[in-house]
């Protein structure tokens, strides 16, 4: 009876975590446009300001959200939470000077990177975008998911897509998957050509994170493989990426702003 009782209060609790992301839901589906045949989005970023009001509303609400609370939740709970919190945080520091800027780059410095800023007020610290990706989602390997560089938005053409609804826990296996076969199919990002793959500079400055065994690949080339549908990967070009005979290369990251203008 009493464990009943913990288990019923436990999936109360994470309802009511996931139920706080609605706000940010609506505000996605406004603000944010598929294009390139639904491989990306753009962001209406004036659209997000005329109602920044109601963003600054749900980023309080995750300001309220006691450690203590985080961390009676599931995992997929925890991770869909921190990933909005990390991709709302992003549009709301790019309102703080839109429309005078043309990328995220501009709110920082020569001597200081805009994602270390320290302005988000989260799980009773104070943080920046940087701690919320580095420490929180991929610290201490707890959730070992690499699929979470699809899903971070850094609101930069050369991201993958901010996506048109907010993360949950229960779809938050179906959201990921989507948003990786998206981006790979993305060819403005990642394409073959002959025995050379091109690749998001993504995957070279976070390789590690595809080789620890999240998705059950301990190689970036094992991770690829996963999706070879998204990236039109013939079955020659699939056996030379397994024999580790494909030459893989990075490209150049656009830094633009993701703006729909």
């Amino acid at each position: 009876m009493v464990l009943a009782f913990i288990a019923s209060t436990t999936v109360q609790a994470e309802q009511k975590a996931n139920a706080i992301h609605q706000p940010w839901n609506e505000l996605l589906n406004k603000h944010v446009k598929s294009i390139n045949e639904g491989v990306s989005t753009q962001a209406d970023y004036a659209g997000f300001k005329t109602e920044q009001a109601k963003l600054q509303t749900y980023l309080n609400t995750l300001s309220q959200v006691e450690k203590s609370d985080f961390d009676s939740w599931n995992k997929a709970t925890q991770l869909a939470f921190l990933i909005n919190a990390y991709n709302a945080w992003t549009v709301e520091f790019i309102l703080s000077e839109y429309p005078k800027i043309d990328s995220i780059k501009d709110l920082g410095s020569f001597f200081s990177s805009p994602w270390r800023k320290e302005f988000i007020p989260l799980l009773g610290e104070t943080r920046s975008l940087d701690n919320i990706e580095h420490t929180l989602i991929r610290g201490d390997n707890k959730y070992n998911e690499p699929r979470i560089h699809f899903a971070v938005n850094c609101a930069s053409i050369g991201c993958p897509a901010l996506r048109e609804q907010a993360y949950n826990a229960q779809h938050l296996e179906q959201q990921l998957t989507h948003q990786t076969t998206r981006f790979l199919a993305d060819k403005t990002r990642n394409y073959s050509d002959g025995d050379t793959l091109y690749l998001s500079s993504i995957f070279k400055w976070y390789q590690g994170d595809f080789e620890k065994g999240g998705a059950g690949t301990h190689s970036l080339a094992d991770f690829i493989l996963l999706y070879p549908n998204a990236l039109n990967l013939t079955a020659q070009q699939q056996q030379q990426l397994n024999n580790n005979t494909m030459k893989i290369k990075f490209l150049d990251y656009d830094w633009a702003l993701n703006d729909s203008q």
